[in-house]
């Protein structure tokens, strides 16, 4: 025999096996002595294994899990993977009785198994991170439901909003791209042991008992797709990668609000770094690292994604492995991000004065002017418009204030209306006053305190509702890590 005959070849050993069989021990090990257990309660129960085998592989696994140093660990190729480890290592205790506990399952149905345990956990721990930013963001709001902020479009100044308004529309996406996380979190719940190679097996199996065991809503239920179908994949890296697609536009609005020539975001000198040569920089950079941990997470969820494209619906290496590890990447940069922002969130303050001379300068409130026209006045909103397109282009080519832009807007009246406004003074001044546009955008959705107040309850039930979701797969998770304890103790019992 050849080198090229013995298995595995050197270069396939350390290219592949070896930073697989690394992966296990730092994802899996675990969750395959879980599934190792889980499945020999079901074996002995169904009465597929007598119970003195049973408790005889039992003892076995017990001692194989108390003395292997995982972490000494090196892989050799003198066993093809970490399966194959353990079950060498049960047969060398029992002898060919080691090689029962395999019956009736294949490393298939083990391997998605594993794959959905270790993916359940870590989006259990994302879901907390973005439920904490969603309180945040609910929080905050609260505080700063009357905080005037400069809204923008396109760019350029708009109208006068609040920043607990902002933070809401923020908040209201973010609750979306949670239920979908959420749904596809229940997408990790149905269990695929039992469906062994592809057809399931000629042994009376019970997969429900397995599924339970192991912490499962459910079976899934067609073995083929058991194996063959990765939407549990791509459904769950898809709707990990929106919140940050989102969420980086609030980003975005973030570095652009927080620039010296717009400066109505101002952050606290704990999230400021200084110029090592220019001492007047404030230089918000967390801001930036928001950014790019936002773009590099919905681009690690995409490689994710495109990698199932064009696969065969079969079971194949593309969803395994290496693959699923790498994913595992999208999570650490993912939470950095939610945390980070969080903490920015909850430390922003806006700028009133400069909120104030923008507002001003920009003259964003002429659109209630010309409301307020059309109310007060009996003018068609197009002949209030104009009148106030004309009031601001005069007061801006004059570089004055619209609230000091009374003669401007007589005039334009008169030029418009034919007549002489009955509008005072200080009817023009309330008219043009920021607090008054948003006080008078009481409907459904808009900033008023009313209005905000109703959308924030709604926002805080809901999050509750997705909280509740989460805190129930936690505890059937958690209670079946005991119940499996519970079985397989059991087991060892003569």
């Amino acid at each position: 025999m050849t080198d090229l005959d013995a298995f595995p070849h050197p270069v396939y050993r350390e290219t592949v096996l070896a930073p697989l069989f690394d992966g296990v021990k730092a994802h899996y090990a675990d969750g395959m002595d879980a599934i190792d257990r889980a499945h020999l309660v079901m074996l002995v129960e169904t009465g597929i294994l007598s119970r003195d085998d049973g408790r005889a592989i039992a003892g076995a696994l017990r001692d194989i899990a108390a003395t292997t140093d995982r972490d000494a660990l090196t892989y050799t190729g003198a066993h093809e993977d970490w399966f194959f480890l353990v079950e060498a290592e049960l047969r060398g205790r029992l002898g060919d009785l080691g090689g029962a506990l395999h019956t009736a399952r294949s490393r298939n149905d083990m391997d998605h198994t594993l794959f959905k345990m270790a993916l359940r956990a870590r989006v259990t721990v994302l879901e907390g991170q973005v439920y904490a930013l969603a309180a945040a963001l609910l929080d905050k709001a609260r505080a700063e439901r009357d905080t005037l902020i400069v809204a923008y479009t396109h760019g350029q100044p708009a109208q006068p909003s609040t920043f607990g308004h902002y933070l809401a529309a923020a908040l209201e996406v973010l609750l979306r791209d949670a239920v979908r996380l959420s749904d596809a979190a229940d997408g990790l719940e149905r269990c695929p042991m039992g469906a062994a190679a592809i057809t399931t097996s000629g042994f009376p199996i019970d997969r429900q008992r397995v599924a339970d065991l192991l912490g499962f809503g459910a079976v899934s239920v067609n073995s083929y797709a058991c194996i063959a179908s990765v939407d549990y994949i791509t459904a769950l890296y898809s709707a990990m990668k929106l919140p940050f697609v989102h969420l980086g536009r609030v980003v975005q609005d973030f570095a652009f609000w927080s620039a010296f020539e717009v400066g109505q975001l101002h952050l606290p000198r704990s999230l400021v770094q200084i110029s090592s040569i220019m001492p007047q920089k404030r230089n918000p950079v967390p801001i930036e690292h928001m950014r790019h941990l936002a773009a590099v997470t919905a681009g690690r969820c995409d490689t994710m994604v495109d990698t199932m494209r064009n696969t065969p619906f079969t079971d194949m290496n593309d969803s395994e492995g290496e693959v699923q590890q790498a994913g595992y990447a999208a999570f650490d940069s993912g939470g950095r991000m939610l945390d980070l922002m969080a903490a920015v969130v909850a430390a922003a303050r806006i700028d009133g004065d400069r909120v104030r001379r923008n507002a001003d300068a920009a003259c964003i409130t002429v659109t209630e002017l010309a409301d307020t026209l059309v109310r007060d006045e009996g003018l068609t909103f197009r002949a209030a418009h104009a009148v106030a397109a004309r009031t601001a282009r005069e007061v801006i080519a004059r570089d004055r204030p619209l609230g000091q832009g009374t003669a401007a807007f007589c005039a334009a009246f008169e030029e418009v209306a034919g007549r002489a406004p009955r509008m005072t003074d200080a009817d023009f001044a309330q008219a043009v006053d920021p607090a008054t546009f948003v006080a008078r955008r009481d409907r459904i959705g808009g900033p008023a305190p009313a209005a905000l107040d109703t959308a924030l309850a709604l926002y805080r039930d809901e999050l509750g509702t997705l909280s509740g979701r989460r805190h129930d797969r936690r505890m059937r998770h958690e209670t079946a890590e005991q119940s499996l304890k519970q079985a397989f103790s059991d087991l060892l019992e003569p």
